[in-house]
């Protein structure tokens, strides 16, 4: 029987299989308890073009003394981020891969976020 980390990791592995026949660059989502990380990675999956996740300094102050990472605002605010350092990098199309993490919460906040400041996927 598979482990819930082994279960993702299956979902995972589908997805980029399925985005590296469309050849674009993927926006790629992990979470962890405390923190959310999301890339943008070129269409032949050698090279990250933009990088964001609440673990950075200066999110960190943003976000009060808390510095709360592990909730849905947080989450909005770094998919705004990668939106701006993407169109920064050149890139306004991407495939949104998940990496197996249910569509749901702090993921789904982050890919609406995205997409409001106006990147396509």
């Amino acid at each position: 029987m598979l482990s819930k980390k082994q279960q993702r990791l299956r979902r995972a592995r589908q997805t980029r299989i399925r985005i590296a026949t469309q050849g674009v660059a993927r926006l790629t989502v992990n979470r962890t308890n405390l923190h959310i990380y999301a890339s943008i990675i070129s269409g032949c999956g050698t090279k990250v073009l933009a990088r964001a996740s609440t673990a950075e300094a200066e999110i960190r102050q943003s976000l009060g003394t808390a510095g709360k990472g592990g909730n849905a605002a947080a989450a909005a605010l770094i998919g705004k981020r990668i939106a701006e350092k993407a169109k920064a990098a050149g890139v306004e199309k991407v495939a949104f891969d998940r990496a197996g993490f249910a569509y749901h919460g702090r993921v789904k906040a982050l890919a609406e976020a995205a997409r409001e400041a106006g990147l396509q996927f």
